[in-house]
């Protein structure tokens, strides 16, 4: 039986508690504990049973408790201070850039635990990336999707299998609004698949100063098929991926035209979002009636691609088959054909066997990519270096922002109280983390370590009540149910585990030797225990054999009390975790882990990291700051590389990183490791903050693809139809280019602040000098012959030797001894394009 009509009743707020509902609709609150605080005090217990959700507790809330808290002076004089600062802070000074706004592109989004539209790190990063773009006050706007059911809840049967339960979301008790069309209806935009249109709603989710578009296909209008596209994270098959990533890329830039929203950069985080580099080239096409090469050049030069995935099987990929029918006619939107389409979205356009892959796609109509950590752009540029198979490896032209964490949010009260004290109440808007963070150095050690103190205690509370809760849900008898409330020590060194369970992740490492743990853990005198969280993909059987293979573990005899492992992994849960932990224990197989931004997130709260030197870790470790397992070794023998790794694991707990917890001084403090603990945030925090990623992010690329966008864009594009006019002239007389000869001082050796004279001749043809840069290409060698590493150095023309033929000259400074070599080579002007390596032209010596 269903109702002929529904209608909601919700509670009258008297006028001096109506900022409460503006706050609740800005996940501001995530990050901003004064704003928590004063939900919490609406109503303390209902504030616990709605999960930290503002929205919910503004629907539950009785309307007697607010008519009390309106004669409340204390509440309603908070309530006034804090909607005042939140006032404040949505209303910043106005940017001076121009025109320039970046659109974020991602599949997913880590916000809060109440809008669970995320797994993963993929979606932490995208949501500290916003966070931190609020409080740096760039102009930015997100685009997503509203999940109807996100991802999937996780819980344990008896056995310790991994089961799945997805829990569907009510957008009603979310902080989420429906964008408006001129009419007052939900605004909507639609999609072409196959031979049916999907509609899609827009929705926004407010993020501090940042709006975020989440786009949702689950409408009445829609077949059962279409609506179930944006049913869940990841779920489904491979028509199911390409639906999803047509309604983010196309539907969202569709989404963003609809709103009124021009932007002049796009940011795609993964290659999810590929097609939204399409959909661009095809608004410019019909808007502007331009060709599809000078919309491309416009794309290309204002599009910034992030890959965060190491391994190429991690890439999304389709047959022609799958994708063919629903390109097929777009392609004819875009002015090519779909044998043109699929040759950008191919390492080799050539090869008709190889799929359709969205990273190929949006490499090559990205002005720059980037890996997420320095050793993750290496791994990339050796995955992806095909692409330009005539660009030494190095040079692919795909270079690294490592990622950071949004601390405002992951650091706990505890430890943001420190800050506050130390840094100043401004610390968490500025734009310059490297000198905000010295004063760190002032905090006493003592303080440090009775504020994480208490962080480990409401960890070990957190895990007794989950056991329990566990417990009773799978029928445990009381004496397990007495013993959930014994697990684990409030005073014992704690070592935590949490991540995605992939099997390359290596979660078991630490039970290698399990009688030598067993050992470690039960030391009498310094006793250890490990929490253990995270969830494998649904269909990753290997990785929930992990999770079982633990849950045995944890019930022998041996382990009893010292190990748990937290169901279902969340952002509330993780906030506990890397907060309460003292060890952060991370061992990927390296260089499979591209970044680990959960270490970051441990930094934040003073946990030392002990990890595999893989990802942000390679480049922020130091032994005045946590413990490396192993040398950075990348073993052939997977077995080999695992005992030896779980060996140099147990050696650095029993002798380096136990020892010195339990060394305390006579008032019971671990002055080394607190010093240990100062340093690392210290000097790590502002190298590993989303708000430097973010003001890096701005100052080489955003900034940049803003202008070059507005410049090709003037004129009514006529500089974009000139570019693409001048791109294609290279293509067709790039044949004529070449390197007639090279000549240099013949003297075999040179000493320190000398100069080395180099000239080259070269054959341009049709070109003149200035659409190319002629560079030497310059560095020291090793013993055979190759290049250890290389600077480039532009030459300059000096004369022209007869038609189509130039001499170009140039000095390099002779710094440093070594063995060196050079060679010359040409490529498409520097100046005239953003990236002079995406055309796919060079001619070498």
């Amino acid at each position: 039986m269903k109702p002929i009509q529904e209608f909601k009743v919700v509670p009258r707020f008297p006028e001096r508690l109506v900022p409460l509902k503006r706050m609740a609709y800005n996940v501001l609150f995530s990050w901003d504990s004064e704003i928590r605080d004063i939900f919490q005090r609406v109503d303390p217990k209902l504030w616990t049973e709605t999960d930290h959700n503002p929205v919910r507790l503004m629907s539950r809330v009785r309307q007697k408790r607010l008519d009390e808290l309106n004669l409340d002076t204390g509440f309603t004089s908070q309530l006034e201070e804090v909607a005042h600062r939140f006032d404040a802070y949505m209303n910043p000074p106005k940017r001076t850039e121009g025109d320039f706004c970046v659109a974020y592109f991602s599949a997913e989004f880590g916000l809060t635990t109440c809008v669970p539209i995320y797994s993963g790190g993929l979606g932490m990063l995208a949501g500290d990336h916003l966070k931190s773009a609020s409080d740096l006050n760039v102009p930015l706007v997100g685009v997503g999707l509203l999940y109807q059911m996100g991802y999937f809840s996780q819980y344990l049967n008896n056995d310790g299998w991994q089961m799945e339960n997805y829990i569907p979301n009510d957008f009603d008790y979310m902080p989420v609004t429906q964008c408006l069309d001129k009419d007052g209806k939900q605004l909507k935009v639609s999609v072409r698949f196959k031979d049916r249109d999907a509609a899609i709603a827009v929705w926004k989710i407010q993020v501090g100063r940042i709006p975020l578009y989440v786009l949702d296909t689950d409408l009445a209008e829609n077949p059962p098929d279409i609506r179930a596209t944006t049913a869940s994270l990841y779920g489904g098959d491979l028509e199911m991926r390409i639906r999803q990533e047509i309604v983010l890329g196309v539907g969202g830039v569709r989404a963003l035209k609809a709103l009124g929203i021009t932007p002049t950069v796009i940011h795609m985080n993964e290659g999810h979002s590929a097609f939204s580099a399409l959909e661009r080239i095809n608004l410019l096409r019909k808007e502007h009636n331009l060709s599809f090469d000078a919309a491309k050049e416009l794309v290309q030069a204002s599009t910034i691609f992030t890959t965060h995935t190491p391994v190429p099987a991690g890439n999304d990929v389709f047959s022609p088959e799958l994708a063919r029918p629903y390109f097929e006619e777009y392609c004819k939107e875009l002015g090519i054909s779909w044998p043109v389409l699929l040759g950008y979205g191919r390492v080799n356009p050539r090869d008709e066997n190889e799929p359709f892959g969205v990273t190929p796609l949006s490499l090559r109509l990205s002005a720059h990519a980037n890996g997420v950590s320095k050793l993750h752009g290496v791994v990339s540029r050796n995955m992806w270096q095909n692409i330009w198979p005539k660009t030494p490896t190095e040079d692919t032209p795909i270079d690294s922002v490592t990622n950071g964490i949004h601390v405002s949010t992951w650091a706990s009260r505890e430890i943001s109280r420190l800050y506050n004290r130390y840094m100043g109440q401004d610390w968490k808007e500025d734009p310059d983390p490297e000198h905000i963070w010295k004063y760190i150095n002032q905090i006493p050690l003592s303080e440090i370590w009775r504020a994480h103190g208490h962080c480990r205690e409401r960890l070990v509370a957190y895990c007794r009540r989950a056991l329990l809760k566990q417990f009773k849900r799978q029928g445990a008898p009381a004496d397990m149910l007495t013993s959930a409330m014994e697990i684990l020590s409030p005073d014992t060194l704690t070592i935590g585990f949490a991540r995605r369970f992939a099997t390359y992740k290596r979660a078991t490492l630490l039970f290698s030797d399990p009688n030598r743990l067993a050992r470690i853990l039960n030391n009498p005198e310094r006793p250890v225990q490990i929490i253990i969280a995270g969830k494998a993909h649904p269909a990753d059987n290997d990785g929930k054999a992990f999770i079982k293979q633990i849950i045995h573990y944890s019930r022998e005899a041996r382990f009893n009390n010292k190990i748990m492992f937290l169901e279902n992994y969340n952002i509330h849960k993780a906030c506990l975790l890397t907060a309460g932990c003292d060890v952060w224990l991370n061992n990927p197989r390296r260089p499979l882990e591209a970044c680990g931004t959960s270490g970051m997130k441990a930094l934040a709260n003073g946990v030392l990291n002990l990890s595999v030197l893989d990802g942000w870790w390679d480049e922020g470790y130091g032994p005045d700051y946590g413990w490396a397992i192993g040398l950075g070794e990348e073993e052939a023998n997977q077995q080999l590389q695992d005992l030896t790794e779980s060996q140099a694991l147990y050696n650095l707990l029993e002798h380096q990183v136990v020892p010195k917890f339990y060394t305390r001084s006579p008032d019971g403090i671990p002055l080394a490791w607190c010093e240990m603990i100062r340093n690392s945030i210290r000097d790590l925090m502002p190298r590993f903050s989303s708000h430097r990623m973010v003001k890096e992010y701005h100052d080489r690329f955003y900034r940049q693809c803003s202008d070059r966008f507005n410049a090709l864009s003037a004129g009514g594009f006529q500089s974009a139809t000139q570019q693409a006019e001048w791109c294609n002239l290279l293509r067709t007389s790039w044949n004529e280019v070449s390197i007639l000869g090279i000549s240099s001082e013949k003297v075999p050796t040179k000493m320190v602040g000398e100069e080395l004279n180099i000239q080259a001749t070269v054959r341009l043809g049709k070109l003149k000098p200035e659409d190319v840069t002629v560079e030497v290409y310059f560095g020291t060698m090793d013993h055979q012959g190759e290049f250890l590493d290389r600077e480039t150095i532009g030459m300059k023309p000096v004369k022209e030797i007869e038609p189509g033929v130039r001499a170009f000259e140039v000095n390099i400074d002779c710094r440093i001894p070594g063995r060196f070599g050079y060679t010359v080579r040409v490529m498409p002007s520097r100046e005239k394009l953003g990236n002079p390596f995406v055309l796919g032209l060079i001619t070498w010596a």
